[in-house]
């Protein structure tokens, strides 16, 4: 909620503070709640609850669509961000982390100092975080989501602090926590009490996840319950420390390229990306960010690559730090070359694709990427030459003209019948006569994408007296209901 609240500030007001305002997302039978801001908690509302319910109680209430890839996006890199205070960090369900702080608390003046900077470092990211601390992951999980934060628990505690947590805290599944509820097991605590032979009994073919005495055995530490932290990942980065300030980056990018282009090769990978970064004295930085068509560990290639675009890079007073990285890599293997020392005409490619990216621009230099639709103009569409290799186009059913007009240019057209094929039309003021014609073939609305009110198409192949085949349609039908008289557009060339 908070990152949608900095998102939406930027373009827009955000509804008032006494509005309830929900993020959704999809559910099985209809838009749920994904999360609720103070307003709308303090009234009851609870993510997971279906849209149109909320709605028929809170008339006023505000809904906006979550962005689940990106919030998912922002977890992955707090993952990271969050090794600052230790080295074992994980994601922990879709808002929550998990960090394994063992020997690392004294390093920041103790458990409680380490909690309020954590809870500081996120404030000042615009994140409000609900810190907690225990000897197990799930006593510390289930402390911070249900507990009073920040708290701290020691070893020999657990059992006590955790005992008047509700049995959601478990991390069951909602069908599972309604269940020990009709049983009258509301707390942990009376989760604890039970024998251990009746939970066994009763949950003998649950699922680890599902299982209550798992759980509640990891909380305690009767269970392990490891922390398996992704590796950091690998970063490229070439750096050149200057003694004092210049103006040009270009005497500097021959030595960055080629150390980033050795870390690279020692690695196996190749950049996709560059990014060239300058450190001026007064605290500002600038940066020049390229992509290209192919893995590449050339420097010959990318100091090319450069040319032309640090011309508009505003150096200040001066900078004394340059940093050359690829903030994205993928596998780059060996290739043998070939005995007779001919050149691979295929390897050239990814190269002139992006030294005409780096003039042109990324917009300038395209191919095709095709689409499976009914309707022709939506079959191809341009696409940067950087974003992907090219596609096979499709293969078609019908006979489809070599060129198409984009859009589709309104003629003039004289006919023998209503429902008949074109006879006589005009086209950029000048008179054609019908020979002979093919069709109708007929393309129906898509009506998962086209607006109501969408009207059919009658494609028609004609051939003119000159010799030259034209590709028309009739846009509706008399007395379809969807607008006034047919209309009648030239669509296409045939050879």
């Amino acid at each position: 909620m908070e990152r949608w609240m900095r998102a939406i500030s930027r373009y827009r007001t955000a509804p008032g503070a006494d509005v309830p305002v929900v993020l959704s997302r999809d559910g099985p039978h209809g838009p749920v709640v994904q999360c609720a801001d103070r307003t709308a908690a303090a009234r009851g509302i609870a993510p997971g609850e279906r849209v149109v319910d909320v709605q028929a109680i809170h008339p006023d209430l505000h809904v906006e669509v979550a962005d689940l890839q990106g919030d998912q996006a922002l977890m992955r890199r707090l993952v990271y961000w969050a090794r600052r205070w230790c080295p074992w960090t994980v994601q922990e369900g879709d808002d929550g982390l998990v960090l394994d702080v063992t020997g690392a608390a004294h390093l920041f003046g103790g458990e409680a100092a380490i909690l309020r900077d954590m809870v500081q470092m996120f404030a000042m990211q615009g994140l409000t975080a609900r810190a907690a601390m225990a000897p197990t992951r799930a006593a510390a999980r289930a402390l911070a989501t249900h507990g009073e934060t920040p708290a701290i628990c020691r070893a020999g505690d657990v059992a006590a602090a955790v005992a008047p947590l509700p049995v959601a805290a478990l991390g069951l599944a909602g069908e599972d926590v309604r269940l020990l509820t009709r049983l009258g097991l509301k707390t942990v605590g009376l989760l604890a009490d039970v024998p251990r032979e009746a939970l066994m009994r009763r949950f003998a073919t649950a699922a680890e996840e599902r299982n209550p005495l798992i759980l509640l055995d990891r909380m305690l530490g009767r269970a392990p319950d490891p922390l398996n932290a992704p590796a950091d990942p690998q970063r490229f980065l070439a750096r050149v420390r200057l003694a004092e300030p210049v103006i040009d980056p270009y005497p500097h990018l021959k030595s960055l390229a080629d150390d980033l282009c050795a870390a690279l090769a020692e690695a196996g990978r190749g950049a996709r990306q560059l990014r060239l970064t300058i450190y001026r004295v007064d605290s500002e930085y600038r940066s020049v960010q390229l992509a290209t068509a192919g893995a590449t560990r050339d420097p010959a290639h990318m100091l090319r690559l450069f040319d032309g675009r640090l011309d508009g890079i505003d150096p200040g007073f001066g900078f004394d730090l340059l940093t050359l990285d690829a903030p994205r890599v993928e596998p780059l293997a060996v290739v043998q070359e070939r005995l007779d020392r001919a050149r691979d005409a295929l390897a050239d490619v990814p190269g002139l694709l992006d030294r005409l990216t780096a003039r042109l621009g990324q917009d300038r230099v395209t191919w095709s990427a095709w689409t499976e639709t009914h309707r022709p103009e939506r079959v191809e569409a341009r696409v940067p030459a950087l974003t992907g290799a090219p596609a096979a186009p499709p293969i078609l059913a019908r006979e489809r003209p070599v060129r198409l007009l984009n859009p589709a240019e309104e003629v003039r057209v004289i006919y023998a019948v209503p429902e008949g094929p074109p006879t006589q039309f005009r086209w950029r003021r000048t008179m054609y006569q019908a020979v002979r014609h093919a069709g109708p073939e007929r393309i129906a609305p898509e009506w998962w994408r086209d607006r109501p009110g969408t009207r059919l198409r009658d494609y028609y192949k004609v051939e003119v007296q000159d010799g030259r085949r034209f590709w028309l349609y009739r846009e509706g039908m008399v007395g379809d209901g969807r607008g006034d008289a047919p209309r009648w557009f030239l669509h296409g060339f045939f050879v």
